[in-house]
């Protein structure tokens, strides 16, 4: 069977797409490096490590070949200790990120701020006129960041006809959501939503059309397309061994708040360079003091994150600058579908799961997978 925009997420098919988002969608590429950082290995068969699932003890080995694993990977102290690909993909295989797209975004803002290109307190509107008559009129770009704004906007991925959904169709995603009144781009969808759920620093509550938000702002701020500054202030200086794809809409906006596509090598050395604070093979890529404040355990962040709907899922865990927050040294990037970079500074550690689930939000196959990984810290 032919896979195409209108079947590509009914799996099993999406264990093809997911692989393979530039043959169905439009998209735009982020270039491979020219002298290219090559991780170094030290392998070790860590796949027999046990832990205690939700279902029962299981190992390593067994989880990852039961939750739909694409590629993994484990760095320790900088060294690639475990590398694994399943359903064909290989380590060039660029896949579909999904949220963890979401974190590119968040540091490439902590760039800019350093560059004076903007600052987190500058409303939305002061780039973006065209949202003054809207939920965003007093939204700041911290607030969008930090997923704290007013805009009302439903991200219930088992709703078919939820706003997340409706955004997507804007760039393929859902071809039948479209119809003839529909928004014809990114910004067309942003200029259509009019209604608020909330006070503008209210609470936390996660909406993907906030991200696309910022990276227009970004946009706006630099005079520059987003994805060129992607290149620029990052994706240059990862030092990357291969290409990076971005699904856009139709006026080549990149979809940054789910469409971007690398390979598990070059999201691993992104990993890294959070590990280290912003460095990565001596080189700065993100300013220190945004990644410390990314970390930053301030109980008003935690306070806001407790008022929304992710709390009893995730205890102890705040969000801020498009990243999820634990302790002082954890950082993880998240998307649909089994997407994940885990960050463990404490313990030098950096994990990398590309998947591609049969259902966007599974919590027993993400569960075990979140206890996977946190065996893997514990005893590593």
């Amino acid at each position: 069977m032919k896979i195409t925009k209108t079947n590509w997420l009914i799996p099993p098919n999406n264990r093809w797409s997911f692989q393979n988002m530039s043959s169905i969608f439009k998209t735009t590429q982020l270039t491979k490096s020219n002298s290219p950082f090559i991780l170094p290995q030290n392998l070790q068969p860590i796949d027999s490590l046990e832990f205690d699932g939700l279902d029962g003890k299981k190992t390593l080995r067994q989880e990852l070949d039961s939750s739909f694993t694409d590629a993994f990977i484990v760095l320790k102290n900088g060294e690639i200790i475990f590398e694994e690909y399943q359903n064909d993909m290989k380590p060039e295989s660029l896949h579909l990120m999904n949220s963890v797209s979401k974190s590119f975004v968040g540091m490439l803002i902590g760039i800019l701020v350093e560059e004076k290109k903007l600052s987190p307190v500058d409303k939305i509107t002061k780039y973006i006129p065209e949202l003054k008559n809207s939920p965003f009129i007093n939204t700041t770009i911290q607030q969008a960041l930090d997923m704290t704004a007013a805009v009302s906007f439903g991200e219930d991925y088992d709703d078919s006809n939820s706003e997340f959904w409706h955004e997507a169709a804007v760039v393929g995603w859902r071809p039948e959501l479209v119809k003839t009144n529909s928004p014809k781009n990114i910004l067309d969808f942003m200029c259509n939503l009019t209604n608020s759920s909330q006070e503008d620093d209210e609470k936390f509550n996660y909406r993907t059309v906030l991200t696309n938000v910022v990276a227009l702002t970004a946009q706006r701020a630099c005079g520059e397309k987003f994805q060129d500054l992607l290149q620029k202030y990052i994706w240059d200086k990862l030092h990357t061994e291969h290409e990076a794809d971005i699904v856009v809409d139709e006026t080549d906006f990149p979809y940054m708040g789910a469409g971007m596509n690398a390979s598990a090598r070059d999201l691993a050395k992104f990993g890294l360079m959070l590990m280290n604070n912003g460095t990565l093979n001596n080189e700065r890529v993100v300013p220190e003091s945004w990644i410390k404040e990314t970390l930053n355990q301030d109980q008003s962040y935690k306070d806001k994150f407790l008022k929304g709907d992710y709390a009893a899922r995730l205890p102890g865990f705040h969000y801020r600058n498009q990243t999820w927050v634990g302790d002082e040294t954890t950082l993880i990037c998240l998307g649909i579908y089994g997407q994940a970079i885990f960050i463990d500074q404490k313990n030098s550690l950096v994990i990398v799961k590309l998947s591609s689930h049969p259902a966007p939000d599974d919590p027993i196959i993400l569960g075990n997978s979140f206890l996977g990984i946190n065996a893997i810290s514990e005893n590593l």
